[in-house]
Formats: structure tokens, C-alpha cells, sequence
């Protein structure tokens, strides 16, 4: 694809998908009224229509090509295995077992903060903040039964916990992406990562331990709560192998053939409705799939056009210190991933300007590397319109009337932890600066 002059116009596209979604939202007080993905079809049109000069098989093989990058594809397959796992997860009574085994061991004062850090872990463990939530969300709503009024606050802790692991996981794509264009091994950029994070991670903790005390318990005392913790080794397996190292992927498929496995061979279900199981969890992760190849297509029509290239020149120029270099870096990241809707896209378009800049400043390779991962979780982890908070409030839809239980604002009212990332990489880039800056 030809290299453009920057444009601003060329951005058009996603001004307009940013001005009629939020305004429309705003105004109805509701993310859901207009589905993201018919916004992003209108402006799929709009940067179809424009620059008439530009040939129309031009902007359809930039559409195509944007559409089709690697990442997008492979987060799709991630969709759809993940979307399969959590639901064989719920058809063989995993989900409900592990809800019991977690208030049978857990006080409920700390149910939440459990909830924080088990996914906290899952995501470290399948370098998926997705998998993690499409995993974790259920379980979180089946609490609301237990500990009423707790959904929005359990599904803010998974979301929050999920994107640590998407932000430190050894085998997370924007860890992948970021250390890769910053040419960084991944042991020194997580072991920066770590130091700007932890303060963000204790902190949500007690904020959860202490904002979850008031919450009133209900249908424990008396009940006995069952568990079968063989139903539970799926999710123990794929965690045990993403940490050994085993490709994501192959975690979750050996997931699903071993909840296939315990349903047929020891709980008698039918294998045509563990079929159909997986088939409802490939139809919940549809409208999301589309909607990454869609946001991948336009945006690949906005940098043929220069749309990208006008942000980075915008950001980039009258640059003297180090710390308006990294501060240059965060903010072009938190642009891109705010406009895109995906962290590793973001990364991948932001990289290797990152690079130019972190080499004329002299900036560490591990740090930039870190600024830049961390930046587009916490943007990712916040924005309604991003993947993360639509698989979790996905979960909450109501079949019968097409309501959903909780909105977007009030699981984002329930984040803590990607805020707080945000405000820690803030002190990390003013504050925390090292004297020695020669590449790893």
C-alpha cells in the first residue's frame, strides 16, 4: 500500500462514527440503542464515497487488505474458541460449579477482590482479556442470584483483572506486537510493565475488598452447595497450558475437546446438544468478529488516504525531551486505540513510529515498549464501544424481552484498575526516569 501525505479529512470516517455513536448514546442514555456496528457501516461508507479521485478498487482492496491483517483474523478465531469453551463451560455445569466451590471456600466480603484476581490470572495464563471475560462474565452473573445488587461491580473486577493479563502475558498479542516493534526482549519489557502496574493492581484490591463490604448474602446459609471439580479441569487445563507455553489457540481447542470429553463420557449429555452448545458460543461472538473486520476495513481505507500519517505528524513534531517523546508515544497510542477499538491493531500502526521516535530521543526500548502496551489497555479496558466491555455485558442479555441487565456505563463505573493504570504509566513517564537509555 503507497505512502500518503498526511490528510486530515481523510479522518472523516471515524469523526463521524465518533460523533453519531456517542451522541446518540449520550442523548438515550443508552451504548445499545444504536449498535456500534451499523455506526461503523455508515462510516464504512463515508470513506467509500470520499476522495472521488481515489479509484473505488483502490479503497475496496484497502478495505480488504485492512480486513485481513493477521491480527484481526487470528483475534476472531480467539473469539470463536473462546466463545465455544465458555459455553460447553456452562452446558456441562462447570460454570455453576466453580460459582459454588468460589462462596463455599470465599468469604463474601472478598468475593469480588477473588474475582479480580482470578482473572488476573486466567489472563496472564491464555493471554486473552476476551477469553478471559467470555470465561469468567457468566459465572459473574450467576453471583447476582447470591449476592444481589453485585453484578456490575463482579463483571467491572473481571474486565479490570482480564486486561492485566492482556497487558503482562508472556503470550498476549500486544505484548507480541509491542516488543517486537520496539525490538525488546519480552522478560525486560514485562519486568518495567510489572513495576508501573502493581501499584494499579493492590490498589484496585482494597478499593474492591472495602466497596464490597455491603453487600447482603442471600440463599447460602442452610443450602448445600455442590461441586464437582472434575467439571472445573477444563478451565484448570487450559490455564496449565497457556502457562507452559502452549499457543493460546491449542489451549482452547484441547479445552473444548475435554469438556467434550466429561460431558459425553462421564455426565451422559447428548452430543448433539454439546454441538449445539458450541454452535451458541461461535453465534455469540459473531456480531464482535464482524465488527473487528469492519473497523479493520475502514481503517485500512483511512491509512491509504493519510488519515493515520495527519495524527503522527499532529503528535509527533516540536518534540525537545524525553518526556514529551514518551508523552508523544502515549498519547498517539491512546488516540489510535480510542478511534480503532483494538490495543493490538493500535500497536501495530503505532509501532513503528514509536521506534523512529524512542531512536532520535535516545528513549529505552523497554520502556517505550511498556508505555505502549499499557496506554492501549487502559484506553481498550475503558472505552463501551471495545470488545472487552461488549463480551461482558453480552453475557447479561435478557433472551426473552432483548434487554441486557447491565449497561456498558455501569460496568466502566466499576472499573478501577485500567483507570489506575492509566494515572501509574502518567507518574511512570514524569517521574521514574532512568539516566541510562542505551537499547537492550
Amino acid at each position: 500500500m503507497k505512502s500518503k501525505k498526511g490528510n486530515f479529512w481523510a479522518l472523516l470516517p471515524l469523526i463521524a462514527f465518533i460523533l453519531i455513536y456517542f451522541t446518540s448514546s449520550v442523548i438515550l442514555n443508552d451504548f445499545y440503542a444504536v449498535p456500534a456496528i451499523v455506526v461503523f457501516m455508515v462510516a464504512l461508507i463515508i470513506a467509500m464515497v470520499q476522495f472521488p479521485k481515489v479509484s473505488f478498487n483502490a479503497k475496496i482492496e484497502a478495505f480488504c487488505k485492512g480486513a485481513g491483517e493477521e491480527t484481526i483474523v487470528l483475534m476472531i478465531l480467539i473469539f470463536l474458541l473462546a466463545g465455544a469453551f465458555g459455553s460447553l463451560g456452562s452446558t456441562t455445569g462447570a460454570v455453576a460449579s466453580t460459582v459454588n466451590m468460589f462462596v463455599s471456600f470465599l468469604p463474601p466480603g472478598f468475593i469480588v477482590v477473588g474475582f479480580f484476581l482470578i482473572a488476573c490470572f486466567i489472563s496472564v495464563s491464555i493471554g486473552t482479556s476476551v477469553g478471559t471475560i467470555v470465561t469468567l462474565a457468566p459465572i459473574a452473573v450467576e453471583m447476582e442470584k447470591m449476592i444481589p445488587g453485585s453484578m456490575a461491580m463482579l463483571l467491572g473486577a473481571v474486565v479490570g483483572g482480564a486486561m492485566f493479563g492482556d497487558n503482562l502475558s508472556f503470550i498476549s498479542d500486544t505484548t507480541i506486537a509491542a516488543t517486537r516493534t520496539q525490538e525488546v526482549d519480552m522478560k525486560s519489557k514485562f519486568k518495567a510493565n510489572f513495576k508501573i502496574v502493581l501499584p494499579a493492581a493492590i490498589f484496585s484490591i482494597l478499593l474492591y475488598y472495602f466497596l464490597s463490604q455491603n453487600f447482603n448474602v442471600v440463599n447460602i446459609e442452610g443450602k448445600n452447595l455442590d461441586y464437582d471439580l472434575l467439571t472445573i479441569v477444563p478451565y484448570l487445563l487450559v490455564f496449565g497450558l497457556a502457562i507452559g507455553g502452549v499457543n493460546v489457540i491449542w489451549s482452547l481447542i484441547i479445552g473444548i475437546l475435554s469438556f467434550l470429553a466429561i460431558g459425553i463420557f462421564y455426565q451422559s449429555i447428548p452430543f448433539l446438544e454439546l454441538v449445539t452448545s458450541i454452535n451458541n458460543g461461535f453465534t455469540g461472538m459473531f456480531e464482535l468478529s464482524i465488527l473487528c473486520l469492519i473497523i479493520g476495513g475502514v481503517v485500512g481505507i483511512i491509512r491509504y488516504n493519510g488519515g493515520l500519517e495527519y495524527i503522527i505528524e499532529k503528535l509527533t513534531k516540536n518534540i525537545k525531551s524525553k518526556k514529551q517523546a514518551e508523552l508523544s508515544i502515549a498519547g498517539l497510542i491512546a488516540l489510535a486505540d480510542a478511534a480503532l477499538a483494538n490495543n493490538t491493531i493500535a500497536i501495530l500502526i503505532v509501532g513503528r513510529v514509536a521506534k523512529e521516535i524512542s531512536n532520535e530521543h535516545d528513549l529505552e526500548p523497554k520502556r517505550v515498549a511498556s508505555i505502549l502496551d499499557t496506554v492501549s489497555c487502559f484506553v481498550q479496558g475503558v472505552i463501551p464501544y471495545g470488545a472487552q466491555i461488549l463480551a461482558a455485558v453480552a453475557v447479561t442479555k435478557i433472551a426473552k424481552d432483548n434487554t441486557f441487565m447491565v449497561s456498558p456505563l455501569d460496568v466502566i463505573s466499576n472499573l478501577y484498575y485500567p483507570f489506575l493504570t492509566g494515572i501509574c504509566v502518567l507518574i511512570f513517564i514524569l517521574f521514574i526516569n532512568k539516566k541510562s537509555s542505551k537499547p537492550i
